[in-house]
């Protein structure tokens, strides 16, 4: 066969195959006269003369979307109509998410336990929800697959719930209505115990007589009153609600008992408006959409600013710190002119070591300049005057005494140093409690006294003090002259007792200065093997990782005394100065 009958056999292959499948054909070319009749139709659907195109679901096609995105690409397939279901969101891309109806399990439910083993269950318990090798039960000897015995209960498995944004911030998902009617059930047997005491408590009025029944024209002639009973509980109702009314009521809020209702107030009604302080027009302005009045109300009223409830705005700026603030601020500025560099932002210190020497000196200047006129006209003695109140023995303090001598109104109370009351002496002494201090012990000072609430005796308690203190010193001194001479039999028992001690501290010596050679000799071995381990440590760190070698048999026990010993006296001190000169 020659290549071009092959060639040949293949163009009618594909020729025959384009006959059938029409994916691969291109579009037709439109003549000028259907371009035409289109536009023509497209501006009357824009215009709304035509009805608009529909898509093959039915729906119609705004003409305002291009003709791009309504038209069905030809490579995908041509035979299609116009339509928007290809740029709408495809139903297999999108997430399936939980109704808002589905909510995880409340509780176990007691499924009847299996007698005997089920066809793929777990092989070790028995239970259907999980395999052998996710079993988290203790592997038994013999499965419960093989013994059909002690066969555990399935798992309570929840369910995996996937909600969308909404279902996510759904409060009332999962909640059971029914909780609330045992709420309300409760209210109910509430209510009903409290009509039952009520009841009773009329009952038992009505029976002392504390309660007249009332003689209504309805009750002479027989008949009963409707509603009489229902309207006597909504009384009670009112009654014990305005019992509480009061404590209800909160400030800016209006509680009425009788209409159920809440009122929101703008402001307490304790308060006063800023503007109802001062109904002078020429007084203080008050400025309604900041709501601020800069300057004191009461101003030309004569009232101090101390004394009045509200001085203005700017009473409570120029209070504090604000004053000495603006002082500094002042100054910074004034240097500034004057050609010192200072800022009370930039440079806030030195403007204060600036602000304080310049005060220190400013008050020497004026104490200097004082000196020198009294100095030049004298008059220092119209200056040393005491003040008028001590001079005319009256001052403008009001003080009001009753006629029992007591202060009415006036004079304030001394304030009291502590809770405590002071300096009080007791029992004619004249010092207090715990003015005398030796060996230990707390005492009077005016008798030196160590018997707390004592009687005082004076000079006379020193000087027997001071006797009983001496006495004591001496009689361990005569008690020593007073022994007896010890005899031959006494001082040579002694002798012994004290060379049987010597020989008992030699023996000990000798057992202790063999222990400590003991302890040496084991010292120095565990040096060697301490060396010995640091030299094995350098030699592996100096291997490859991927080389070294494993420590799964490395014996794991308690080090001992010489072997930690050891470790200190060997150990690398890197944070040591005198390391370098040591040779580490």
């Amino acid at each position: 066969m020659s290549p071009n009958m092959a060639s040949g056999t293949v163009m009618n292959a594909t020729s025959s195959g384009g006959s059938n499948d029409v994916s691969l054909e291109e579009p037709k070319k439109m003549t000028r006269e259907d371009w035409r009749k289109k536009k023509e139709l497209e501006e009357q659907r824009k215009l709304g003369n035509a009805p608009a195109e529909v898509d093959e679901e039915g729906k119609d096609i705004n003409p305002h979307i291009p003709q791009y995105i309504s038209s069905v690409p030809w490579y995908i397939d041509p035979s299609k109509r116009p339509t928007l279901k290809h740029q709408r969101p495809q139903p297999e891309k999108q997430k399936q998410y939980s109704s808002s109806g589905d909510w995880y399990k409340r509780g176990v439910q007691e499924h009847s336990i299996a007698t005997r083993y089920r066809k793929g269950a777990c092989e070790n318990c028995g239970a259907l929800t999980h395999k052998k090798k996710d079993c988290m039960e203790r592997p038994r000897k013999v499965g419960a697959k093989y013994t059909g015995m002690n066969i555990a209960p399935d798992e309570h498995v929840q369910p995996q719930l996937m909600f969308d944004y909404d279902g996510k911030r759904d409060r009332w998902n999962g909640y059971n209505p029914e909780e609330h009617m045992k709420i309300v059930e409760e209210y109910s047997k509430v209510d009903l115990a409290k009509r039952t005491l009520k009841a009773q408590k009329l009952q038992e009025e009505l029976a002392s007589g504390k309660l007249e029944q009332v003689n209504s024209p309805r009750h002479q002639w027989g008949e009963e009153e409707p509603n009489s009973q229902t309207e006597r509980d909504h009384n009670s109702e009112d009654e014990d609600e305005d019992k509480y009314a009061d404590d209800i009521d909160m400030p800016g809020q209006n509680f009425d008992s009788k209409r159920r209702i809440t009122v929101r107030n703008l402001r307490i009604r304790e308060d006063i408006a800023k503007y109802l302080r001062n109904l002078d027009p020429n007084s203080a302005y008050y400025d309604p959409k900041t709501r601020a009045m800069r300057e004191n109300p009461y101003a030309n009223t004569g009232k101090n600013p101390d004394e009045v409830g509200y001085a203005g705005d700017n009473f409570v700026r120029y209070t504090g710190d604000t004053i000495s603030m603006a002082q500094t601020q002042l100054f910074a500025w004034e240097a500034y002119d004057k050609g010192s560099e200072v800022h009370l932002q930039a440079d806030p210190t030195k403007l204060e070591l600036l602000y304080k020497s310049f005060k220190v000196k400013k008050e020497d200047f004026k104490a200097q300049q004082k000196e020198s006129i009294l100095e030049k006209y004298g008059g220092q003695e119209h200056l040393d005057a005491p003040p008028a109140e001590l001079l005319l023995a009256q001052t403008e303090d009001y003080v009001e005494y009753s006629r029992h001598g007591t202060v009415i109104k006036g004079q304030e109370k001394a304030i009291a140093c502590s809770k405590y009351e002071e300096d009080v002496k007791i029992n004619n002494h004249t010092c207090i409690w715990g003015s005398y201090w030796k060996e230990g012990k707390w005492g009077y000072k005016c008798c030196h006294s160590f018997v707390k609430y004592s009687y005082c005796t004076g000079e006379a308690g020193k000087e027997i003090v001071n006797t009983e203190a001496s006495l004591l010193e001496e009689q361990p001194r005569e008690e020593e002259q007073m022994t007896k001479p010890k005899t031959l039999m006494e001082i040579h028992q002694e002798k012994q007792k004290e060379k049987k001690k010597k020989k008992h501290k030699k023996s000990s010596n000798s057992d202790s200065e063999g222990e400590e050679k003991k302890k040496q000799e084991k010292l120095k071995k565990a040096l060697n093997a301490e060396e010995a381990r640091l030299l094995h440590v350098k030699e592996i760190m100096q291997l490859d990782e991927r080389k070294r070698p494993y420590n799964s048999l490395y014996e794991t026990r308690e080090p001992t005394e010489e072997e930690m010993e050891a470790y200190r006296m060997k150990r690398q001190r890197p944070d040591d100065p005198m390391a370098s000169f040591l040779g580490q």
